[in-house]
């Protein structure tokens, strides 16, 4: 599929035709290979993970509790590799819309799961790089010998958000729940007003701007001239590399799931959808009315799902036999401005990553890059390849470059698998493992951007002898 169009001159780049290799420049003139070995002496590596059908909110798992999700992506995760409860140490998850029932549904998913109640687990939230953060706590744990095997993972349940009374009334009933005579029951009965009960929705917004991110995103793209074209053509990329990804069975980490009541057995993503640039150019924008660029299809949907990944050291996988996809090589998160550069965390991230590493753009195989947005994804590839914002916002004495498009979100991304919020960090770097094997790579790179202004960026090696099922 072409990209050509999608052309621009000055600080502009070029996103060339997939399959064409693109002339990267480099952050420096050395190349070197990352240590063999971590910090501490111990190579951690990523054995397995697995994820839950992504299905777009409101469908096939409505009915369901997000826990449940979550369950079945650690049973599953086990049995997949045949691995018993007793051996996990300690277990993290990520959520970020959370059920004030469950709200740390690391442990109840734990227990759901009948894991023994002897083993801790902690929930984490750091927005659309939840379950990223839950493998490097992880990592963490390992690195400093508290514990040798972690399970970690994240789940997002959209079909049911806590929806809140106002906050007048809830202060109201908390006060009535105190009233001890019928007079004060009455007293505080005529102070309620019909505006009271206007509930209180969940929004993916900034609490410190009170923006929305589809809002940010607009005006991200205005900023860096991302035109609404190639938004269009960019998320047709990816529902259409997804499209193809899936039937040739690529998604080895995407585990069936039986619905309770539901005949059909869930077996695939609901959300690729191949469409034509036609189609696309017809829709309205979503956010930014009537003149934005950003709607319904170049945009991530609203997704369910769940999924869970197994670290450990190297020395403990080779005790049980066990065959890792990778070494978890290295990580570091970054924060920028929340309200101009919300989603820049990829152009940040991966520059400060690479030279911490000591390598080059030319050195990584494989991308694989959250897809928050179209018009994010070529923004912050924009970002990359300008002079002025890599000598102004990285301190760099140059432009980064573009990385080779030919090896980037090549199963497509978050715009057609989906983005359940806390769950998308593991499939990122399952996907890269399993790019690394089927596409012959060595070393790939994860980044994605977080609400709050936040980022992630990891390096990943492919292990050897390592397979893509």
């Amino acid at each position: 599929m072409s990209l050509q169009n999608v052309c621009r001159k000055g600080n502009a780049f070029n996103l060339l035709n997939v399959s064409r290799k693109v002339q990267c420049r480099t952050l420096s003139a050395a190349v070197a290979n990352p240590q063999p070995k971590q910090k501490n002496g111990q190579n951690i590596v990523l054995v397995d993970g697995v994820r839950t059908p992504f299905l777009t909110s409101g469908t096939t798992y409505s009915k369901l509790m997000p826990h449940e999700l979550a369950r079945h992506s650690l049973l599953s995760l086990l049995q997949k590799n045949r691995l018993d409860k007793e051996l996990i140490d300690y277990i993290v998850y990520g959520s970020v819309i959370q059920e004030v029932k469950t709200s740390n549904i690391a442990r109840e998913a734990a227990l759901a799961a009948g894991f023994s109640n002897k083993t801790p687990a902690h929930t984490v939230t750091m927005a659309c790089i939840s379950s990223n953060a839950a493998i490097t706590t992880g990592m963490g744990l390992i690195a400093t010998n508290t514990y040798d095997v972690i399970v970690a993972g994240g789940v997002e349940f959209m079909s049911d958000v806590p929806i809140r009374h106002s906050r007048k009334m809830r202060s109201l009933l908390l006060k009535a729940n105190k009233a001890k005579t019928l007079g004060q029951r009455l007293a505080l009965l005529s102070t309620f007003r019909p505006d009271f009960l206007a509930p209180e929705l969940p929004a993916v917004a900034e609490f410190s701007s009170g923006e929305t991110m589809g809002h940010s995103a607009d005006r991200l793209a205005s900023a860096f001239n991302v035109s609404r074209s190639e938004q269009d053509e960019y998320a047709l990329r990816s529902h259409t590399l997804a499209k193809e990804a899936q039937e040739k069975g690529y998604f080895t980490d995407l585990v069936p799931f039986k619905v309770s009541g539901v005949d059909q057995i869930v077996d695939k993503d609901n959300g690729i959808r191949v469409s034509s640039p036609e189609s696309l150019a017809k829709l309205r924008p979503a956010f930014v009315k009537p003149y934005g660029t950003v709607t319904a299809a170049n945009a991530s949907f609203l997704t369910d799902g769940a999924s869970a990944c197994i670290i450990m050291t190297e020395e403990k996988a080779k005790q049980l036999g066990l065959k890792p996809k990778a070494y978890l090589r290295d990580f570091l998160y970054v924060s920028q401005d929340p309200v101009n550069q919300l989603l820049l965390g990829p152009a940040y991230g991966i520059p400060k990553l690479l030279k911490k590493a000591g390598l080059t753009l030319k050195d990584i195989d494989s991308w694989e890059i959250h897809e928050a947005f179209a018009g994010q994804i070529v923004a912050n590839l924009k970002a990359l390849d300008s002079d002025w914002f890599c000598k102004t916002y990285l301190g760099l004495n140059e432009k980064v470059g573009t990385p080779d498009l030919s090896k980037w979100n090549n199963w497509g991304g978050s715009l057609s698998i989906g983005h359940p919020f806390a769950a998308t960090g593991v499939r990122l770097c399952m996907h890269t493992a399993n790019r690394l094997v089927r596409e012959d790579g060595k070393l790939g790179v994860v980044a994605a951007c977080a609400a709050g202004g936040q980022g992630v960026a990891m390096l990943i090696e492919r292990y050897p002898g390592a397979t893509a099922d």
